[in-house]
This record gives structure tokens, sequence and C-alpha cells, in this order.
């Protein structure tokens, strides 16, 4: 008779192996629930040695994005290594390559639907991840992921492998979606329009434009009025439709869309290693470590 897998049995061995919740829930039920058997394996196995990894700062990768045939649909991934090296490896590009397009063809909306996602041969993405790891001997995560669905028009824009950039129209038009995409992958807007910035940084902005004003001892009327204007043109900087077009500033991006009977609806934008903190290497400490553990 078959053992029931509790969530507090997958949490201590995850605490034991610090390996990944789907990998330790899948050693559990192989085990029958055994633990120690369960953690014997997962050493065979080698995922003990891809674990030992996984602390490790991932922060180069690179991203992958793809538009369905139909143009209904648009994906893109951010999975990281640790080195460029690793992330011009043929293998590793042919794993982007492979979530991408899954991600794409498949109805994922979580995390954990996405790691178990069979790629080609029927290899989980987690199974293949954790392959590559002992393969290629880097930490490697996916470590972000979107998708559109629309009855409009979707485009994506990759530069370099380092930005990507997804987006969703409201009429399907291929040549000003690709337009925009690289528009957004220059620009970097914060949001689509200003109804979508969040009051309290508008305050915030006002506050400080309303600070730096009041230096100048102008009048409160005419001050109102420069703070006002300090706010709008704000705005228009961190908002696509407010940007200028970075292929003719004459018009904004907003105008160019409307121009064409068009608007945009949404966009993703993903650049590799954005709000990671890269560990910092000293090559002489490094060094001098290596030479004091022969000492001791």
């Amino acid at each position: 008779m078959s053992v029931t897998i509790s969530a507090a049995m997958v949490k201590e061995l995850r605490e034991r192996t610090s390996s990944g919740m789907m990998e330790c829930k899948k050693a559990l039920v192989e085990a029958d629930g055994d633990m120690e058997l369960a953690i014997e394996n997962m050493r065979k196995s080698g995922a003990a040695k891809a674990d030992k990894k996984s602390g490790r700062i991932a922060a180069e990768g690179i991203i992958g994005v793809k538009v369905s045939e139909d143009g209904k649909a648009v994906a893109i991934v951010d999975i990281n290594c640790e080195t460029d090296f690793v992330a011009k490896a043929e293998a590793f590009v042919a794993f982007v390559n492979g979530v991408t397009e899954g991600l794409l063809n498949a109805d994922i909306e979580t995390e954990e639907q996405l790691m178990s996602m069979p790629l080609e041969g029927g290899v989980t993405v987690d199974e293949m991840r954790r392959g590559l790891i002992s393969t290629l001997g880097e930490n490697i995560t996916v470590r972000r992921f979107e998708k559109f669905k629309t009855d409009g028009g979707t485009a994506c824009y990759l530069h370099g492998n380092k930005i990507g950039v997804i987006v969703e129209l409201a009429v399907a038009d291929s040549e000003l979606g690709k337009d925009v995409a690289m528009h957004i992958a220059a620009s970097k807007p914060v949001c689509v329009s200003e109804d979508q910035v969040a009051p309290e940084a508008i305050e915030k902005e006002k506050a400080i434009f309303s600070a730096q004003a009041a230096e100048s001892g102008k009048p409160a009327e005419i001050i109102a009025k420069m703070v006002e204007g300090r706010i709008s043109k704000f705005l228009a900087e961190v908002t696509l439709l407010g940007q200028p077009f970075i292929k003719d500033d004459k018009i904004t991006v907003g105008k160019l869309a409307a121009s064409k009977g068009n608007t945009v609806v949404r966009f993703s934008r993903f650049e590799v290693g954005e709000g990671i903190e890269k560990k910092e290497e000293n090559f002489a400490e490094e060094v001098a470590a290596y030479a004091d553990s022969f000492k001791q």
C-alpha cells in the first residue's frame, strides 16, 4: 500500500537536501515515503551535486522570446547561469529555446507548472535544468517568464539575447509591434500609460519637485505651475505612450499607435541580471585564501 506524501514530509526533505519542492516530492513518491531512502536515491541520481550549486549567484544567461504562428500569443523567459561562457554554450541555448517554445504552446500559469512541463523526449524543465547543472558545472535558474494571449496582435524583440520584450496590441500589426518592442528595449518605460503610475510614486516626485522649486523664492502660484510641469514631464518619461518614439522623436509612441488606429495594451521587458546582486570577486583575496588552506 502506497504511503501518502504529506507537505510536512516534503518540507523536511527540502530542508535536509536544499532541493526543489518538486524534486523532493518525486523522490518521496519513488521511495514510498522512506525519507532516508529518498535522500540516498537523490544523491545517487546527482540531485545532490546540482543542489550544491543552487546557492551560487546566477546573474548571466539569456532571454528567450517567441510569437505564435497566428500572432495571437507571445512568450518570454529569463534563464540564468553564472558566466557568459555557459550562456553561449549550445546545450544552454537549446534549453532556453525549448522552454520558450514549450511555454508558448502550453497552458502555463505558475512556476511549478513550468518546471514540470515536459520538453522533447519527455524530460521535464526541472530535470533538464538539473542535468545541465551537472554537465556544465554552473547553477542554472529559470528566473521568470511571461505569456500574452490575445484576440488582437502580439510582437517581440530580442536585443543580443540579453534584453527581451513582448508586446500586446489591440489590433494585429507586426510592423508596429516590432517598432514598439524595439523602443521599449531601448527606452525602458515603467508602464503603458499615466493611469498605471502608482499614486505614491507621483506624490514622491511631487514632494521632491516642490522642495526644489521652493528654493527659487518665487510666489506659491508660480511654484505650483512649475511642479505641475515637472510632474507632466516625469509622467512622459516613465510611460510608454508619453515617450518620444526612438525612430522619430517628433511624435510620441502613443501618437504613433493612434496614427495607425491602434493602441498598446501591455508589455513586458526582461533584461538579464537586472535586480540581481552580483558577487564581487577579488582574485588576490581568493588566491590568498587558497594558499592559507594548506597551512591549516
